[in-house]
Formats: structure tokens, C-alpha cells, sequence
């Protein structure tokens, strides 16, 4: 018998893990409206206002341009420009005019001025846009402390662009120093716009800087040299890009491990990682979300653009809520678990690779910080409303809708959720007023809820399936903010159906292999699995659905419903990665392929089986679904992953895909891959 018997199905220690009903109204009641104040008072006063930070103890001031001549005279700069020219034989005058430039180009340029006028626009701006901005004040509070004791670095969700402006929004309104923020330099490309924001406190970067070891270590030393001195909290995506599903991504570590080697080489003696969670009730770009995951190209930031987007300001995108998490110690993260003493034994100048323990640190935390997002993520009904909308297409009644939303509620919360639920108003009309609210996406005829894109079978072709698709994939991307919610119990879920067994070590077997086989598309901390299996279990006997022993697993009386809407609320993501082993099980592949003529083809393969009712889940064609895929049969060795000199490229191994299709659920019935071609 395995240490799975050792665990209880209803732990007590497990129960502190998750949220009490009182716990959730003071969670509710910690939030304060920014603007109400706003729309009270004028916009000029509140920008001209005496603004007066809270700032590191230990800060030593300095301008901009003294920060960039800091960095260039380092030593882990200087020591690159001299290594760099022993390479080429290239002056080192001439490298470091390069690294000049790159300074020049990424540093922040922060202004008072600047700053004053983009609060004022802003609160124009939100005002127009937003119902309300809530912000957790507890949050705050312990944010001001934070920044007066060690330097922080603050990590947010991201699903839209006007995360970062939110943040330094709320940051001047309380009086906290402004966060230098790590941006794309593709908005440095916007006339004025970029040189404002970077008046703001952005600093830009490249995309990717491959193997340039001047840029690479100019941008490190930019970035430690800021948290060293406690010139201002540092702000980046720790998930590296917005997400366009609505999920959480998987932690990015390069900007990750920057951040925390000051603390690793005792530079500072603790630093602080504050999690973010920003919650929208409707995001602004939910339709361009939804194109970008079907190919159609991102459209470049520019001044122009933006100003073209200011139709938006007409449009209604409900609530914000902001939660500010719990500071968290690098420090105690660290103790017994990484050894710093490595980096005594080279000269700290000299740029490494983090070593095999430091990148299991570096991963843990940057997952716990991710799950630390999604445990404090407000949730909104339309969520909800959406999650019951898409197990039941092409339509259902309203009031099925109503009654299915509000068992999904209970549901929820009894998972540890914190739904943002109206209060004193009938269930009908927060109902109604969340269809109302995303028009773009559904509508009501004749008392039953369809997307707005309709197709009937007469309708069906590849273009029409695709516009249809846009609306799929704009309501399945906020079911996708509860996923991480219920992702434990409905994998327990599907292993218990497709072990075919009642025995727990069989259950967990399956649920073990589902695990790993959807780590791409769902924030797992590292080394958790048997943890996760047991919350998994604990809340499907917590919410009454099965029963059983430390050996034998039962479907209850009751359990049938709950069992069955998980599965088929992870049903899409299942059915999706088994058409793409079917697609490369069944073709012909004679030589290497790319990732993007992968994903162009399993795109054409998909949409004919769609066209032919083979298969029910438009999602997988999605972009983000079909790369994920991609991921996780390369890491099971289902595909073979060799680096050329222009990328990658793949190799199918079709007995190795085979066994994933045969793991994951019993065989779809779709049609043989004849026409399409790797």
C-alpha cells in the first residue's frame, strides 16, 4: 500500500486551506471603491495634489541619469565590454558607447509632471470605462510598510494592457513610490505615448535578446542596481505576456532570476515579492484576444491605434478589483531550501547560469507567486454565467441558465472561490444584467441564450465556423478564470471515469498522468502532485459527491451531477489534445516539421472535423491550446523537439503518441488525416 492510504479523505488539516463564509465577507468588505472619490471631486485637484511617497529607509536618492552611469561603470558590465572585445576585437570604447545606447534607450526617465498629467487622464479615463476600481486597503497598508523595510518587487496578474497603468494609478492615489515597470519595447515605437510612459516609470526591453551578452547583462545589472538601492519597487509580469485565454501562464524565470540574485549573492538581506491579482469583469480586449488565438496577427502598438481605440469610451466594462497580496520574505522562502554560499566561490561581476537547485527555487517560487494570483482572484457572475453557457451550446433557457448558475455558486464557494455576487438584488437580475453587459458575445431570443454568432447546420462552412468560433472563444476565455478553482477535483474526476476502477491507487495512477499531461495548461506547484490529488479528493467529499475509504473510491447518491459538470467543464481540453494526437497519429510525417506550419495544419484538420459534427469543441482551435499540446507531447516524448539554426523543429513518435490518446479518454471518432500534410 503507497502513502496515499496514509491520508484522510476529509483531512482536517486540509479544511485551513481554503476559505470560511466569514472569511469571504470580510474579504468583500476590505475592498474601498477609487472612484467614488473621483466622481465627487474634481480630477485637476486630485493630480496637483501634495504627493508624498513612502519610500526604502536605506534610500540613497538619485536621477535617472546617475542610476544609468551606475550601471555602465558596474562591474559585471564593464567586465562583459572587455570580455566582449577580447572576442571580436572590437574596441572596448566602442562596446561601451553600445551599451550607452542600450541604457539610453531602456532606462526610465521618471517625472513628477508626466506623472500628474497621466493621473489626470486616467481618472477621465477609468471613470468612463469602469463602474467601479475596488482595491483591498489591508493590502495596501502592508505594501506601505513593505517598501520602507526592504526592497520590493511587485508581481500582478496580466490579462490586459491596462494592468500597469491601473497599478501606478492606485500606487499615486495611496502614496506609494511609483514601480519602475519592465515593458515591451514595442511601446517605446509610440510617438509621444512612449516617451510619456517611460516618464511614468517604464523601462523598456526586448522581446528576446538570444544570445547578446552586452544587452543581457546591461538589463540585468539596470534592474538589480534599482533593487540594491531601493530606488523603487520593480514591476514585471511574472507570467511574461497577457494572457489571452483567461488562464493563468506558466511562470517565465529569466527577469525572475534577476530580481532575486541580489538577495542570492547577499547584496541585500531580504527582499519582499508582493502577488497582484487583478480581476476584470469584462476585459477591453476580449474580441482581439479571441482573433489573435485564431492566427490572426497581433496589431502593432502605435499612437494611431490608440487613438483610434477611443470608441471604447463609450462602452460599459462593469468592475475592477485589485487585491494586494500578502508580502511575501525572499528570505524565508529561501532558508533550507537553496544555498546561497555558491556564489562566494566565483566573483559576483562574472555573469552564470543559475545552478540545478537555484532553478528548482526559482521555479517553485515563480509557481507559488502564480497560484498566490489565482487563490486571490475576484470572481465575477458572468464568469460563472459563461461556464454554464458553454457546456450547454448551441442554447439553453434562461432560466435553466439561472438555475445552473446558481448551483455552480454554491458550488464554488464551497471550493474556497470568492464570488463577487451583488447583494440585495434578485438572482434574476444579476443574471440579466451580465447577458446585458456582454452583448458582444450572447444575446437572448425568445428566452433561450445563444452566441451572437450563430450558425445552423445550413451555415456551415470553414468561415463561418471561424466567426463562430470568436464568440466561443470570447465567453470559454471567462470560464477560464475559474478553472484553477475546480482543475484538482474535476482531474480526480475524469481519472476516476477513465481508470474504469473504484480503487484509489488506480484513480491517482490516472489522475498522475493528467496531471503531467496538462502542466502547461494549468499552474501546478512543482513536486505537488500527491498534495494536489488529496485537495482534489478532499473538496469532492467536502462538496458531497463521492464517498468512500483509504482504499476505495464511490460516486455518492447525489455525486452524479457534480461529477459529470466537471468533466465536462475540462471536456473541451481533453477532446482538443486528443484530435491533435489523432491528426499525428494518422498522417504521414516524412520529414521534420515547424511550429507554425504544426499549428497551421491541426488548424485545417480540426476545422473539417467541426464541419462534419466529428468533433463538439470549437476550442480546439485555439492557438494557445494547440501550442500547449505541442509542449506537453514533446515533454512526454510523443515528439521528438531538435534545435536548428532558425528555431526548432519536431519529430512524431507515433507509438509514443498513441499511448497519450488511449490515456487521455476513449478514442474520438474523427476522420483520417488524408489531406493534410506536416
Amino acid at each position: 500500500m503507497s502513502h496515499l492510504a496514509t491520508v484522510s479523505m476529509a483531512s482536517p488539516a486540509m479544511e485551513s486551506l481554503y476559505p470560511q463564509k466569514d472569511m469571504t465577507l470580510n474579504k468583500r468588505d476590505g475592498f474601498e471603491d477609487l472612484m467614488e472619490e473621483r466622481r465627487h471631486s474634481s480630477d485637476l485637484r486630485y493630480a496637483m495634489r501634495c504627493y508624498t511617497p513612502v519610500l526604502y529607509k536605506d534610500l540613497v536618492p538619485r536621477t535617472p541619469s546617475a542610476l544609468r552611469s551606475i550601471v555602465l561603470k558596474s562591474d559585471q558590465v564593464q567586465y562583459v565590454i572587455k570580455q566582449l572585445s577580447k572576442e571580436t576585437g572590437e574596441s572596448p570604447d566602442i562596446i561601451s558607447d553600445e551599451a550607452s545606447d542600450i541604457l539610453e534607450k531602456m532606462g526610465h526617465g521618471l517625472r513628477l509632471s508626466v506623472v500628474r498629467f497621466f493621473a489626470f487622464a486616467l481618472s477621465k479615463i477609468f471613470k468612463a470605462l469602469f463602474q467601479k476600481v475596488r482595491v483591498n486597503e489591508e493590502g495596501i497598508h502592508k505594501l506601505h510598510q513593505a517598501i520602507q523595510e526592504y526592497p520590493v518587487v511587485l508581481l500582478p496578474s496580466h490579462r490586459s494592457y491596462i494592468d500597469f497603468l491601473m497599478l501606478s494609478y492606485i500606487m499615486y492615489t495611496y502614496d506609494l513610490c511609483l514601480p519602475v515597470i519592465a515593458a515591451g519595447m514595442d511601446f517605446m515605437g509610440m510617438k509621444i505615448v512612449g516617451e510619456m510612459l517611460r516618464m511614468s516609470g517604464a523601462f523598456f526591453i526586448r522581446r528576446s535578446f538570444g544570445a547578446d551578452k552586452l544587452y543581457w547583462a546591461v538589463f540585468s545589472e539596470y534592474v538589480k542596481t534599482i533593487l540594491r538601492n531601493g530606488d523603487a519597487p520593480v514591476e514585471f509580469f511574472v507570467e511574461g505576456t497577457r494572457s489571452r485565454t483567461g488562464k493563468s501562464l506558466i511562470p517565465k524565470l529569466g527577469l525572475f532570476n534577476i530580481a532575486i540574485e541580489p538577495f542570492l549573492m547577499g547584496e541585500v538581506f531580504d527582499m519582499y515579492l508582493v502577488p497582484i491579482s487583478i480581476s476584470y469583469e469584462r476585459i477591453l480586449e476580449e474580441s482581439l484576444y479571441a482573433h489573435e488565438l485564431l492566427g490572426v496577427p497581433k496589431p502593432k502598438e502605435s499612437t494611431s491605434g490608440l487613438l483610434k481605440a477611443r470608441k471604447i469610451l463609450s462602452e460599459n466594462f462593469g468592475s475592477i478589483h485589485v487585491y494586494f497580496g500578502q508580502p511575501v520574505s525572499v528570505r524565508s522562502l529561501a532558508t533550507g531550501t537553496v544555498r546561497r554560499s555558491q556564489y562566494n566561490l566565483v566573483p559576483r561581476h562574472i555573469p552564470r547560469k543559475p545552478s540545478g537547485d537555484v532553478y528548482r527555487f526559482l521555479d517553485a517560487v515563480g509557481h507559488r507567486m502564480v497560484m498566490l494570483q489565482q487563490k486571490n482572484m475576484v470572481i465575477s457572475p458572468w464568469a460563472l454565467v459563461a461556464t454554464v453557457i458553454i457546456q450547454n451550446l448551441p442554447s439553453l433557457p434562461l432560466s435553466d441558465l439561472t438555475r445552473q448558475t446558481l448551483w455552480l455558486k454554491a458550488i464554488a464557494e464551497a471550493f474556497g472561490a470568492f464570488i463577487d455576487w451583488p447583494r440585495n438584488v434578485t438572482n434574476d437580475k444579476v443574471i440579466r444584467s451580465s447577458l446585458a453587459l456582454r452583448h458582444s458575445i450572447v444575446k437572448t431570443v425568445k428566452d433561450q441564450v445563444v452566441l451572437c454568432q450563430e450558425v445552423t447546420p445550413a451555415e456551415f462552412t470553414v468561415e463561418n465556423i471561424f466567426k463562430y468560433t470568436v464568440s466561443v472563444l470570447m465567453c470559454a476565455s471567462y470560464r477560464n478564470q475559474i478553472l484553477h478553482v475546480f482543475v484538482r477535483p474535476a482531474l480526480v474526476t475524469i481519472a476516476f471515469q477513465n481508470a474504469h476502477s473504484c480503487r484509489r491507487e488506480d484513480v491517482y495512477s490516472c489522475f498522475s498522468y493528467l496531471h503531467k499531461v496538462f502542466s502547461d495548461e494549468f499552474i501546478f506547484l512543482p513536486g505537488d502532485l500527491v498534495k494536489d490529488f488529496d485537495e482534489g479528493l478532499y473538496l469532492l467529499v467536502k462538496s458531497g459527491a463521492i464517498q468512500g475509504s483509504h482504499t476505495q473510491i464511490y460516486i455518492s447518491e447525489k455525486g452524479g451531477v457534480t461529477i459529470s459538470f466537471l468533466s465536462d467543464m475540462f471536456r473541451p481540453f481533453l477532446e482538443g489534445y486528443q484530435v491533435i494526437c489523432k491528426y499525428l497519429q494518422c498522417t504521414e510525417h516524412t520529414d521534420h516539421f515547424t511550429e507554425k506550419k504544426f499549428i497551421s495544419e491541426i488548424r485545417s484538420y480540426a476545422a473539417e472535423n467541426i464541419l462534419t459534427g466529428a468533433i463538439k469543441y470549437n476550442e480546439v482551435l485555439s492557438m494557445d491550446m494547440q501550442k500547449n499540446a505541442l509542449a506537453a507531447l514533446a515533454r512526454l516524448g510523443a515528439m521528438e523537439k531538435l534545435k536548428i539554426a532558425n528555431g526548432n523543429v519536431y519529430k512524431v513518435n507515433k507509438q509514443a503518441v498513441t499511448k497519450v490518446a488511449n490515456m487521455l479518454a476513449p478514442t474520438i471518432p474523427v476522420k483520417n488525416a488524408t489531406a493534410a500534410r506536416l
